[in-house]
């Protein structure tokens, strides 16, 4: 009976361990991007005009991010561009105001395929 348990368990955890190993996530499932759409860095902030391009392994574009009061930054970023499941999948963005004085990274990540651009849902 021991030996059962002990053969089941380990069965198991086999097949979670290969569902694990198996998962890929799949960028077509992403929504679609709209405009404009809130930031990763919350306060209400909203991104405006972000149509990125992917060209030479970046992808890149100039968009606006405008707060609640309407207060208006102009910005740029640049991901690294990999292709990926027939798409072209942008991540490890950096950005910077269009002006210089500010900058950082996004954990937003863009998949392009076939004209249409889809943005991370985390």
């Amino acid at each position: 009976m021991r030996h059962t348990a002990r053969l089941s368990f380990i069965a198991a955890f086999a097949v979670l361990a290969m569902h694990g190993a198996g998962a890929q996530e799949r960028f077509e499932d992403w929504p679609p991007l709209t405009n404009p759409f809130p930031s990763t860095g919350g306060g209400g902030i909203m991104i405006h005009d972000y149509d990125p391009v992917a060209v030479g392994g970046k992808c890149s574009t100039r968009f606006r991010a405008v707060e609640p009061d309407g207060t208006t930054y102009h910005n740029l970023i640049e991901f690294e561009a990999t292709e990926a499941q027939g798409g072209v999948l942008c991540s490890n963005g950096r950005w910077r105001s269009a002006d210089g004085s500010t900058s950082g990274t996004t954990p937003f990540r863009v998949f392009i395929k076939d004209g249409v651009r889809r943005g991370s849902p985390e």
